[in-house]
This record gives C-alpha cells, structure tokens and sequence, in this order.
C-alpha cells in the first residue's frame, strides 16, 4: 500500500513539476481563452492525459523499438506545426456558432492535448515512472492529478482574461510558437538523432 501511495505522489510531483512552463501549459490557456469555457477545456485535459498517460505506460518501451529514431522528431514536429497553423484560424463571435463550438471544445482540446503530449517529458516521465514503480494505475492517477494541479489555474485565467486579451496577437504568438517549437523538434531532434 505504501508504495501505491509513494507511486502516486512521486507522480503527482514529477509531472506537476515538469509541466510548469511546458508547451501544453500554453496550449491550455490558449484553448482556454478561444472557448471560454474552462470546465470543457479541463474535461478534455483530463481525457487527453488519462489516455495518453496510460499508453505511455503501456506501450513507451514498445514504441521505442518500433518507431525509428529519426522519425519520432518528424512526428512531435509536424504535431506543433498542426497546432501552429490551427491558431492561425479566427474565432466567430456570432452567436448561431455558440452550440456548436461548446461540443466541439472537447473534441479539439483532448485531441491537441494528446497529440501535444507525444513525445513531451511528461509522457517520458510516466513512462519511466511506471517501469520504476511498477504501479500503472498509481503512476497514471498522479501524472494526471500533476497535470491538473498545474494546468487548472492557467485555464481558469485565460478563461478570465480571454475579453481583455488581444485577441488577434495573441493568436498570433501562440501559432508562432508552436511553429518555433515544431521546427526545432525536427532540426535540432533529427540533429540529436544522428538523421539526416
């Protein structure tokens, strides 16, 4: 029982630790500050992170030796430029539009956050984390309460901030960072990597 718990905690702090200042805390309070509603975009974190989190335990080892070592920085790459090019597009304030981007606000936060996560320390580390405590369920549980410690406050205040923000610039630097970021992941990854 003490090592579920020890399991759980290392998790939690680990990840909650890790996520400071990580590209998928930006994410949150940018898709906190296009939808407007947080409690969405937390539901769709948590579902993004459960899963991601849990075949990061799974199958981390597996995909390992299965992905080509130069493919993996094409992909976490790719992955930023997407996200990158997704904030370039302008939100609609009409209203007819209001029903319809409230389903889809979970559906585009769970599939960007998974997506942002591959390949992040945070998934390393719980994969690490889960061949160390051997506890997949205890590892899983923390990295994602780490997760939601870290990420709650910042949607909440995007969510806040979103009316005072301008818009249009911030949109801007967020798709000019993911782009930074996916551009490096594929040089500097593939640099790393010995690809060419």
């Amino acid at each position: 029982m003490e090592s579920l718990l020890d399991a759980f905690l290392v998790s939690t702090g680990t990840v909650f630790l890790g996520e400071i200042g990580d590209k998928t805390m930006l994410l949150a309070v940018m898709l906190a500050s296009r939808f407007r509603r947080p409690w969405t975009v937390i539901l769709g974190i948590v579902i993004a992170t459960l899963f991601n989190h849990a075949l990061a335990g799974l199958l981390g080892a597996w995909l390992n030796d299965v992905i080509a070592p130069g493919l993996l920085p094409w992909i976490v790459g790719l992955s930023f430029i997407a996200v990158g090019l997704w904030a370039l597009k302008p939100d609609r304030a009409e209203e007819s539009e209001a029903s319809r981007a409230g389903r889809s606000a979970l559906w585009i936060t769970t599939v960007s956050f998974f997506l942002a996560e591959i390949g992040d320390k945070t998934q390393i580390a719980t994969t690490v984390l889960a061949i160390k405590f051997d506890a997949l369920f205890a590892v899983v549980a923390g990295t994602t309460t780490g997760m939601l410690l870290a990420d709650m406050p910042v949607v909440f205040l995007g969510a806040a901030l979103a009316s005072r923000l301008p818009l249009r610039t911030t949109r801007f630097a967020a798709a000019a960072l993911f782009m930074v970021l996916g551009l490096s992941s594929i040089v500097f990854g593939r640099g790393l990597m010995g690809g060419a």
